[in-house]
């Protein structure tokens, strides 16, 4: 009898992640933790995790979101000990004996496996910008696997795509702060973000945009609450399916609306 790390690891090689992938996962484990203590199966986050890693194996490599907005609102950052705000296998992620943190006080990553050393000292200051941990991914030909959430609350990715295509409204602003670094020093520091236009009431509204890559065949796997629940796509086809919707005018509707309009 396969064991729940077994048993997991064959749900995500089903839904698309494959050995030696390099894979972004969001998450929300509440409905996998049920779905196996229901059948009185021992499992926790930190469970859940080694199973990634054992479906990608010891050629591949895990980027978990450790997102924290703390210090847009003032509070310091500290790159050894400032929590995920992402879930529960985000801070197992962060907590994982091999994991790299990179340095972005707002959009850190922690990359585990045989490609970590290429997020190592990574310290974008833009956190959706060419040098960050999304360009990384696309520039690696990775995956984006999401558990268990809608497109609203984890493709983080298209706001990559948004910054590499300039936009018109988003801008970049710079938030400031206290910086904790690895060696325990804290310092003063500016990053930044490529925001929303909250002037002109823009609203991000990304749902379309997903429902456009089941049709066009780009996820595989599973919707939220269906099956496993993961669904996966490759970075470079989002990428570039994205990238001519927004060259062609199109992102309004699939990727943002203005305060006022319909939602669905």
């Amino acid at each position: 009898m396969l064991s729940v790390r077994q048993q997991l690891a064959k749900e995500w090689f089903d839904c698309g992640i494959k050995e030696g992938d390099i894979v972004l996962i969001h998450s929300d484990t509440k409905r996998t933790l049920r779905r196996y203590l229901l059948k009185s199966q021992v499992i926790s986050p930190q469970i859940i995790l080694e199973s990634f890693l054992d479906t990608v194996g010891s050629g591949g490599t895990l980027l978990l979101p450790l997102f924290n907005f703390n210090f847009a609102n003032g509070i310091t950052f500290d790159i050894r000990n400032t929590v995920s705000q992402m879930g529960a296998l985000t801070e197992a992620g962060r907590r994982h004996l091999a994991a790299v943190r990179t340095g972005h006080p707002i959009y850190s990553f922690a990359a585990i496996g045989k490609d970590s050393d290429r997020f190592k000292n990574v310290n974008n200051f833009s956190g959706y910008g060419k040098d960050s941990p999304f360009a990384i991914l696309h520039e690696l030909g990775g995956k984006i696997a999401v558990l268990d959430l809608s497109e609203q609350l984890s493709m983080t990715f298209y706001h990559y795509i948004e910054e590499m295509r300039n936009v018109s409204y988003r801008y970049h602003k710079t938030f400031s702060g206290g910086y904790i670094d690895i060696d325990g020093l804290k310092e003063f520091r500016t990053y930044g973000l490529f925001v929303r236009d909250l002037k002109k009431g823009v609203l991000t509204h990304v749902n379309p945009m997903g429902e456009l890559l089941w049709q066009q065949g780009l996820y595989t796997g599973c919707r939220p609450n269906q099956g496993p629940g993961l669904r996966v796509v490759s970075a470079n086809s989002v990428y570039d399916f994205v990238s001519k919707a927004i060259d062609s005018n199109k992102a309004r509707g699939l990727l943002y609306i203005l305060e006022g309009e319909a939602s669905e």
